[in-house]
């Protein structure tokens, strides 16, 4: 049986300060219970893909000029970005962007706010946080300015999961950390996975990032030049192009796109 589609983005076009083009016609899918990776290198338009989903765009001067997003078959286009964290979508932004000042648990707790839940439901939720992420535990009392960059990273991912999200969009979350502390980060994220939440990720790390996903899309100049499952994504000519900068090829161009296409 098919899984359901949690998301679908369908020709996204978007610019900046109504003068840089960004992305244009960016279209992608999550289904429910998948890990999909968005690749590319610096620049190609992954955070922008992700804050034009979370419409994130209006606070950096950005617009959606065309296309269609849809969460659980809804079109979110409009709504508002509290909203879309009541509908289950949440966004972990590049660079953790944790309240230094606050302590860990200040900083978990923000992430439950929007529920407006009952207190024995937010503690619970906490406790779950914990269990997951030991080490934010042993800081729970720490200012998170003093906590390590991967300590941050899972205290930005807690956060996001108080919410109780669906689909979690996630940028960028090997930035600036060690290699075994990437490594712990995914494979949080793959436990999460199997928990049920599901991730659109965007990753400057390729290798990493498509041995825990299950399907991938290569952007290049806010394209989208290649698409398809993480195994076949890792031996296609196309990701190294798009890293490299040297392929030149708008979507319509590339054999691979149509050929990898689910």
């Amino acid at each position: 049986m098919a899984a359901a589609r949690l998301l679908e983005a369908t020709s996204l076009a978007v610019s900046w300060q109504q003068i840089i083009v960004a992305l244009h016609d960016v279209s992608l899918h999550v289904d429910a219970g998948e890990i999909v990776a968005l690749l590319g290198g610096n620049g190609a338009g992954k955070t922008t893909t992700l804050k034009a989903i979370s419409r994130l765009l209006h606070a950096e001067r950005g617009e959606m000029t065309s296309g269609r997003i849809a969460f659980n078959d809804v079109d979110i286009a409009r709504d508002e970005p509290w909203r879309l964290v009541e509908r289950g979508l949440v966004q972990v932004l590049e660079g953790r962007r944790c309240f230094g000042h606050l302590s860990v648990e200040e900083n978990l707790r923000l992430g439950g706010f929007v529920r407006r839940g009952r207190r024995a439901e937010l503690e619970a939720d906490l406790e779950r946080i914990y269990a997951t992420f030991p080490r934010l535990k042993l800081r729970r009392r720490l200012p998170a300015g003093y906590a390590s960059g991967g300590e941050q990273q899972m205290l930005a991912i807690g956060r996001a999961l108080m919410a109780r999200p669906t689909l979690v969009l996630l940028d960028e979350p090997s930035m600036g950390l060690a290699p075994q502390i990437v490594e712990e980060i995914f494979e949080i994220v793959a436990s999460l996975n199997r928990d049920g939440v599901s991730f659109l990720l965007a990753e400057q790390n390729a290798t990493v990032a498509l041995r825990y996903a299950h399907r991938g899309y290569v952007l290049e100049n806010g394209a989208v030049v290649a698409q398809g499952r993480a195994a076949q994504l890792l031996d296609l000519e196309t990701l190294r192009d798009a890293y490299l900068g040297r392929s030149g090829r708008r979507p319509e161009q590339c054999s691979s796109t149509s050929a990898l296409t689910l």
